[in-house]
Parts: structure tokens; C-alpha cells; sequence
């Protein structure tokens, strides 16, 4: 399927995700029409975008009546805290399915951002962002590096961004304007990225047992491209973090357990602790309603030991969240905290700084 249409249907997804179902149906009812109804070429899998026109045509027959007095501020737009949330008709909730769970593409249902469009990325005088490639057994991973003009070979800091599905280094490095920090604290900072053939979104495979483990997967790429600008450049090791978003977020939180050595803090923004899943489904039902019962550490990555250093985390979550669950963000404080089950909310040692702050994103 053509990258541009998946990329329409998964803004779609998101406008359901919040409620605006009718904004949703009419969406896509714009998009295809740009697109000729005809047959699957031999091999398709999944419906023709005749077979989507028809679905689309049914949901918007069901949601036909205007919505009643009260429901949201806009046309078509439902409340986002679930009160008095319409059901989604099974017409369009079988297509959005189908887009994220692999009738049009595998995805990890929701994670997938927009990206920015592309565009040269402005570097100072004296400034420089590279791209390098690490490999080792388990393969390879390309990364960018930022490295700020007032770099003259002292020890700085090391920051390692972790983006989210369906972006890249460059577009991590738009959205968060980390180089400009960079710039300003004299910091390098270095954006590993996903590549297609290890997911086809992009995301990092937090969910896999095999990219859980220290030494092993994805953490073991990661720490390998910490390690290496650690060795190309002057890094201060005492201050090297990393942090992400979403599958990057929860992709920190792995590397925060697994690398406790490495790592003096971590990031989350909408993401998940370790071990919340151990597959797709997992994947899935994590994302929905958290993982539950607590933050437990599991296999791989020994907790805590006595006098050994517990990674800081800094978390940022939404309180309306329909994608990544907001319990998500209270389970990786808890991990961060401690091996065992505990409640973030009333533990002794959870500071104003490091407790959850559950802001509406608006």
C-alpha cells in the first residue's frame, strides 16, 4: 500500500483515539477520493481501497445524527475522559484494526507520531551533525551525533535521544530542538535510529524478549553507540543519559535497567516500564491499561543490589493519554524506585520532583 495513504490512516486512527469519530469518517472520506476504486494486485493482502470506500460509507451512516447537545466544543469532537464517549461503529472500527494491526501494514497500534517535514537542519558555525553506523552481532544501527560549537575536547555530557515510531534522527532532532539545548550547555547528543528492516514502523522492539537483555538486541546497539561516541569523543561518565518517546520511552526505561552501570539517568515521555510486555499482545494490552500490579523487574535485569546506584528517571506522561496508558508512567517511577511492588504515590522517598506530575496535554 502506498506509504502516503497508511500515513493518512493512521492520523485517521488518531482522530478515533480522541473521540472525534465524525471528523475521523470524514477524513477519510477525503482521502479516498483521491484514489480510484480498483482490484488488489496479485498478492495484496488486506481489503482493496474499494472495500475501504464501502467501510468508510457504512461508519459515516452510523454516525449521521448530529451529536447531542453537550457532547465537546466542536463538531463531530467527543469528550476525551471516556464519560459520555459514543461506541465506534464496527465499521470503521474493522478498517482502523485492520491499519493497526497489519490488514494494510504491521504497527504497533498508536505509537506511530507524524513527523515533521524534512527539511535541512540549521547547524551553527563550529557546530557539526554526523551520521555514523554501529554494528556488532546482534547487527546494525545508523545514528546522528550532534556536536555543539563550544566542543574543544573537554569532557561533556552525553545525551542519547531514543525517538518514536515512524520518525528518524532528524525528525527527533526537529521536535525536540535538543541541539539547540546541546548548543547552549556545551552537550553532545546522539540520536540512534530504528531502521524499517527491524520494524516496519520504525518503533524499537521494547515489547521482544530478545531486545530486553543487556549485551543482547537492541539494548546492546544502543550501548554500543553510547560507548562508541564515549571513545571517539570526551564524555564526562558520570553524566551520561538517555531518554525517549514512546516505543523510544520505553525503550529508556529498558536501557536504564539494563545498563545501570552506564547510564547516570533516564527520560520517559509516554512510555512504558520494562518488562511490561513480552509480545505483541502483551504489547498491546500494556499500551491499553498498564501493565498493573506494580513495576516488577524480570529476567535479565537484576534489580538493585546493596550499594548498588538506583537510575534516576524523569517521567512525563499526559492524563489523558488514549494511546499509552497514564498508569504506564506511575510504573516506571515504581521501577525506578525499587524491585519490588510499591505505591508511587505514598512512598517516603518519592520527591514533588520525581512523582508523577499527571498534566493534561492539550
Amino acid at each position: 500500500m502506498p506509504n502516503a495513504l497508511h500515513s493518512k490512516l493512521l492520523q485517521a486512527t488518531r482522530r478515533t483515539g480522541t473521540g472525534r469519530l465524525t471528523e475521523a469518517t470524514a477524513f477519510l472520506q477525503r482521502m479516498l477520493q483521491g484514489w480510484a476504486p480498483h482490484s488488489a494486485p496479485a498478492g495484496h493482502r488486506g481489503p482493496t481501497i474499494a472495500a475501504a470506500t464501502e467501510t468508510i460509507a457504512a461508519a459515516d451512516a452510523q454516525l449521521s445524527p448530529s451529536p447531542r447537545a453537550g457532547f465537546g466544543t466542536g463538531a463531530g469532537r467527543w469528550p476525551v475522559d471516556g464519560t459520555a464517549r459514543p461506541p465506534m461503529p464496527e465499521a470503521l472500527r474493522g478498517l482502523l484494526d485492520q491499519v493497526s494491526h497489519g490488514g494494510f501494514q504491521p504497527s504497533i497500534g498508536g505509537l506511530a507520531y507524524p513527523s515533521p517535514a524534512e527539511a535541512p537542519a540549521v547547524v551553527p558555525d563550529g557546530a557539526q551533525f554526523l551520521t555514523a553506523t554501529f554494528s556488532n552481532q546482534a547487527g546494525s544501527r545508523p545514528y546522528k551525533l550532534y556536536v555543539p560549537s563550544g566542543y574543544r575536547g573537554q569532557a561533556v555530557p552525553l545525551i542519547v535521544m531514543l525517538h518514536g515510531c515512524t520518525q528518524s534522527p532528524d525528525d527527533f532532532a526537529a521536535g525536540t530542538r535538543m541541539n539547540a539545548v546541546a548548543e547552549e550547555h556545551t552537550c553532545l547528543v546522539a540520536y540512534p535510529a530504528q531502521t524499517a528492516a527491524a520494524n516496519c514502523s520504525r518503533c524499537w522492539n521494547w515489547f521482544s524478549t530478545g531486545d530486553q537483555q543487556r549485551d543482547q538486541g537492541e539494548p546492546s546497539l544502543i550501548a554500543g553507540i553510547t560507548r562508541q561516541v564515549m571513545r571517539d569523543y570526551e564524555v564526562d561518565p558520570q553524566r551520561v543519559y538517555v531518554a525517549g518517546l514512546s516505543a523510544g520511552g520505553a525503550a529508556a526505561a529498558i536501557m536504564g535497567t539494563t545498563y545501570p552501570d552506564l547510564y547516570a539517568a533516564i527520560g520517559v515521555h509516554s512510555g512504558l516500564a520494562f518488562g511490561a510486555a513480552s509480545d505483541m499482545a502483551s504489547a498491546f494490552a500494556a499500551m491499553r491499561q498498564g501493565k498493573g500490579g506494580g513495576a516488577h523487574r524480570t529476567a535479565g535485569a537484576p534489580g538493585p543490589g546493596k550499594g548498588q546506584r538506583i537510575v534516576p528517571a524523569i517521567v512525563f506522561h499526559g492524563d489523558r493519554d488514549t494511546t499509552v496508558h497514564p498508569r504506564n508512567g506511575h510504573e516506571v517511577v515504581a521501577q525506578a524506585l525499587t524491585d519490588t511492588t510499591l505505591d508511587v504515590n505514598s512512598h517516603p522517598n518519592v520527591t514533588p520532583f520525581s512523582r508523577p506530575i499527571m498534566t493534561p496535554l492539550r
